[in-house]
């Protein structure tokens, strides 16, 4: 045999082997990243008024974070967050599918065990109505009753999904100060009443998520200057229908839960 020909069955042979190696050693699909999304309104888009026609009457948007950050990263959303949702109703219905292969995990819910909307709904009734009784009774659930219910819930999920990074969210303060909504009587300071129960909320839910070792995003200083009557809002003011009311809006979503999402993992 020749030496050229000899060099082109040696370089033959060895591209050969390094094809056959380089086949062995790929795998045979990318692997998904699974997410899921839990909680409420908050997590499930209200506010945003585009809706997934899912037949479930959760509310849930494309123009909600965990769509947001699912079309963001490829994701594979499994998303179970629904309207109303407390923390009770979250651990009965909503970890159906986290399981030892679930890589993220995001909650935002809380708001509704307190009965934040009927509170809201009494602050809007015009004079000679108050709120100074509700705000006071969902002040003291926060603080002696919400942790129980939300350490449940947290543990449920982490034992559920014990190798998934979980993030809680939390909800931002809803008033700035002025009354720009005519037909709702929620006075200046009520307004920065209302404003303290969702400091001492945020500040709950960060604790309690603290001491799981969980990843809080607290958005209350992302929507500082985007509340309610603010020259550029993120959460609805009174809306029709009346469920869009006090929720972020797409912009909200977007800039205010996204954007603090998308920085934290």
């Amino acid at each position: 045999m020749d030496i050229p020909r000899r060099i082109t069955l040696l370089l033959a042979t060895m591209v050969g082997t390094l094809v056959a190696a380089i086949a062995f050693a790929a795998p045979a699909s990318a692997q998904s990243f699974e997410y899921v999304a839990l909680g409420d309104s908050y997590a499930s888009g209200v506010g945003t008024r585009e809706y997934i026609d899912d037949g479930s009457g959760c509310s849930r948007s494309e123009l909600a974070y965990p769509s947001l950050l699912a079309a963001e990263t490829g994701a594979d959303l499994d998303f179970a967050a629904c309207s109303g949702a407390t923390t009770t109703d979250v651990s009965n219905n909503q970890l159906g599918s986290l399981s030892d292969s679930t890589d993220l995990v995001t909650i935002t819910v809380g708001g509704n065990d307190t009965g934040w909307a009927d509170v809201v709904q009494q602050c809007a009734y015009p004079y000679p109505w108050t709120c100074d009784a509700e705000i006071a009774a969902a002040e003291q659930f926060v603080q002696n009753i919400l942790p129980g219910r939300l350490s449940s819930v947290y543990s449920a999920v982490d034992e559920a999904a014990p190798d998934a990074e979980i993030v809680v969210l939390g909800y931002p303060r809803l008033f700035n100060g002025e009354e720009c909504n005519v037909i709702t009587r929620i006075s200046p300071a009520e307004q920065a009443q209302l404003n303290d129960a969702a400091d001492l909320l945020a500040q709950t839910i960060g604790s309690v998520a603290a001491d799981f070792g969980f990843t809080y995003v607290d958005v209350r200083g992302s929507f500082d200057g985007h509340a309610v009557c603010d020259d550029v809002e993120w959460l609805n003011g009174l809306s029709w229908p009346i469920a869009e009311s006090f929720h972020p809006n797409t912009a909200g979503q977007r800039d205010g839960y996204f954007a603090g999402l998308e920085a934290a993992v």
